[in-house]
């Protein structure tokens, strides 16, 4: 089983790597362009950077892993027949990526039928990486970071009251106007909220930073990777009703059961 895990979690490291070697050569370079994928008064880029990172993922996973799907951002899903699924985000954040921010990540994960086995949430222009790999019956969960500090291990932060709590989100406005009044609700009783880091935000969560993220709206391929690194590194990652997140839609990331079960009270006011 370790051998097979080791094996999975290469080819994800291959597949992150490939991608950091596409996408960097179109990292604030003058006149990038990117097409719409919204309707009218809305605004989802995408770019050449997205479609050339993901196919290069792809053509990794056809030669090395041909019997496994994936499930892609950007070109859809493949059928597999091993029951493993690759969820492939190859640019989350690509306002940012456009704006030249640094807080875009390559998104990769590994999931059976029970969730995510491994993921990985990967910032090229930094170059840091940030790794989690579930617990099986013959192995614990394993969390690491490496980067410009060296390597670590990633465990979250302990429990602390709500009114000390950093929570994180990419948008203020992050859904229904239900979804936008119960998350404001929750802004309003920690101690700092700051927006717009993507997936960077679960990267400084597993990393011990920060207490919180809370979303709505979002894609399987969007938190399947920040789910298995935060929860390798002791959080927890659970829809608003506290059931399973990894399909997507609303999420709660949490440091700790604690100070989940607290935010989770004021976002249940939005169950419609």
């Amino acid at each position: 089983m370790q051998d097979e895990t080791d094996t999975l979690l290469a080819t994800a490291e291959t597949l992150a790597d490939a991608a950091r070697a596409v996408i960097m050569p179109w990292f604030r370079k003058p006149g990038l362009g990117h097409d719409n994928k919204a309707g009218p008064g809305a605004f989802d880029p995408v770019t050449q950077a997205d479609r050339s990172a993901e196919i290069a993922m792809r053509e990794i996973l056809g030669r090395n892993r041909p019997q496994d799907a994936i499930l892609g951002e950007e070109l859809g899903a493949s059928a597999g027949q091993s029951g493993l699924t690759w969820a492939l985000d190859p640019i989350d954040g690509t306002r940012a990526f456009l704006a030249g921010a640094p807080t875009w990540g390559v998104l990769i994960a590994l999931s059976d039928a029970s969730g995510p086995l491994m993921g990985i949430i990967d910032q090229p222009f930094i170059g840091e990486r940030f790794v989690g790999v579930r617990s099986t019956a013959t192995t614990p969960s394993r969390a690491w970071t490496m980067g410009p500090t060296g390597h670590h291990l990633l465990t979250t932060r302990g429990p602390r009251p709500l009114s000390e709590a950093i929570l994180l989100s990419t948008f203020p406005e992050i859904g229904t106007m239900a979804e936008v009044t119960a998350f404001h609700d929750l802004a309003a009783r920690v101690q700092l909220v700051r927006y717009g880091l993507d997936c960077y935000a679960y990267a400084l969560l597993a990393a011990g930073q920060i207490d919180l993220v809370v979303e709505a709206g979002l894609q399987p391929y969007d938190i399947q990777a920040p789910i298995a690194v935060i929860e390798a590194a002791g959080g927890i990652v659970t829809d608003w009703r506290g059931g399973p997140a990894w399909q997507g839609g609303r999420v709660l990331a949490a440091a700790n059961p604690e100070i989940h079960a607290e935010a989770l009270a004021v976002l249940s006011l939005a169950q419609g």
